[in-house]
């Protein structure tokens, strides 16, 4: 995956890389259910991928409204990645949605 413009920082395989952007244009097809299998999948084979569990977060939170499940996806890549703001700032989004 040559013509790729970012760096992959979490050295992601290129089976890994194609199975985000199937996701990730699922998301935004609205293909929920198929996202959300395809990611649930990756995630058993790699538990501690952080592209994977930001796109969980973004399927619970945005799309499905499960705002608890999406801030429990960003807790997760905030105890991987302590300094991920942008998790960190998808997290504070939601918490204000729900009461504990």
């Amino acid at each position: 995956m040559s013509n790729r413009s970012f760096q992959n920082i979490y050295g992601l395989s290129d089976q890994q890389l194609e199975d985000l952007d199937k996701a990730e244009e699922m998301l935004e097809l609205q293909h929920l259910n198929s996202a959300e299998e395809l990611l649930l999948e990756m995630l058993k084979d790699s538990p501690e991928c952080i592209p994977v569990l930001n796109n969980l977060g973004v399927l619970y939170g945005k799309y499905l409204l499960e705002y608890k499940k999406a801030i429990s996806y960003y807790n997760k890549v905030l105890k991987l990645e302590p300094s991920n703001e942008w998790a960190r700032n998808e997290r504070r989004r939601y918490e204000r949605y729900i009461e504990y």
